[in-house]
């Protein structure tokens, strides 16, 4: 008879770490600190304090000779303290992939497939009989065989053509992504820090397609009252400002660097947690925070329009739930034919690396 033992819980202690472990926990503090190396050294300083993350014959100072001499850290000529080195920024994209995206192994060409199935490059889970013209590594000579002995007895054993079995392929194509981050004020309102769980996807992404599909593009455009490009490097130091939110102007720059990218395939991500709320006209901004302002939405919409017509779709990650701004968001995608997800912090990282994933067989002409 099978049943259940109980025993005392214990549970298990917080880690005493050596470098390694002590690295895990500077690299994610270094998100919430927006790079910053010597405010990230005095929260473990403290944190070492409180829960003793030191053991007694390695502190806090071996751990900073360690990140000297390994590549992580350096002096900092201006302030006397110290800056974090490419190498850091790098291993912070790395962590982020990880914990987002989980271990993924670098693959071959690592471009995206299309809807179309034949002798292309990579296998997909459909099978279908020989035809004339099928290369011979696309037989699938396990299934064939098996074929065979069914359709003809394994007494005397025999394969024709008709036995078969043909895994399909896709074609590949070169995807170009914009990924938009709001850095508007709300997103560290409330109590609740938006900007760091969004700065981690983007890192997360990067390091996807570098490593995954290298000859994919991404480019990172960030929005507030207005929006300016950044690259990967400037991740781990983005902040946000005291910025209402200029979708438009995000949007109006997106849709200017995919028009000179050279591939079909073009789409736009766009993590927010608000509703548009500027516009600049000449040199001055219009600016309303209260409701849903008429003419800052229907510029908002217009620009979704025109990224239709130019066959880019537009797939937003809504980090807030407010019913009106749900129903904005409703309009915006239909407006544009993209997509639209009402995602937790939490879930961000898994909905974009999905909803990318799944457009690997979308091809827009």
């Amino acid at each position: 008879m099978r049943g259940y033992g109980f025993s005392k819980y214990i549970p298990k202690q917080l880690p005493n770490g050596g470098f390694e472990e002590l690295l895990k926990l500077f690299l994610e503090l270094l998100n919430y600190t927006a790079g910053d190396a010597n405010e990230a050294l005095a929260w473990m300083n403290e944190l070492d304090k409180q829960h003793n993350i030191t053991k007694d014959d390695y502190g806090m100072g071996d751990f900073i000779e360690d990140l000297k001499s390994k590549g992580y850290l350096g002096d900092d000529d201006k302030g006397g303290g110290f800056n974090i080195t490419a190498k850091t920024e790098q291993t912070i994209r790395k962590s982020a992939l990880e914990e987002i995206f989980g271990k993924l192994k670098k693959s071959g060409k690592g471009n995206h497939s299309t809807p179309k199935s034949g002798p292309g490059e990579e296998k997909n889970a459909d099978r279908r009989e020989y035809q004339f013209g099928d290369s011979s590594d696309q037989i699938d000579m396990t299934a064939s065989i098996q074929n065979a002995q069914i359709n003809n007895g394994i007494g005397d054993f025999m394969m024709t053509e008709r036995d078969l079995e043909v895994e399909e392929r896709d074609f590949k194509t070169l995807t170009s992504t914009v990924l938009m981050i709001d850095i508007s004020h709300s997103m560290i309102l409330y109590g609740e820090d938006r900007i760091t769980p969004a700065k981690k996807v983007a890192m997360a992404l990067a390091e996807l397609i570098k490593t995954k599909y290298p000859k994919d593009t991404l480019d990172i455009v960030v929005f507030g009252n207005d929006a300016w490009p950044i690259t990967v490097k400037d991740l781990p130091y983005l902040q946000v400002g005291p910025y209402h939110t200029n979708t438009y102007a995000g949007l109006e720059l997106a849709t200017d660097i995919l028009r000179r990218r050279k591939t079909h395939n073009k789409q736009i991500f766009m993590i927010t947690d608000g509703k548009p709320t500027c516009l600049k006209e000449g040199l001055k901004y219009y600016k309303n925070s209260v409701g849903l302002d008429k003419k800052v939405i229907n510029k908002t919409l217009t620009m979704a329009a025109q990224c239709k017509k130019l066959n880019i779709p537009i797939t937003t990650f809504m980090i807030a739930r407010d019913p009106y701004l749900q129903q904005f968001v409703r309009k915006f995608t239909e407006v544009n034919g993209g997509r639209a997800f009402y995602s937790s912090l939490k879930g961000l990282g898994e909905y974009i690396f999905e909803d990318y994933i799944k457009n690997r067989r979308k091809t827009v002409r």
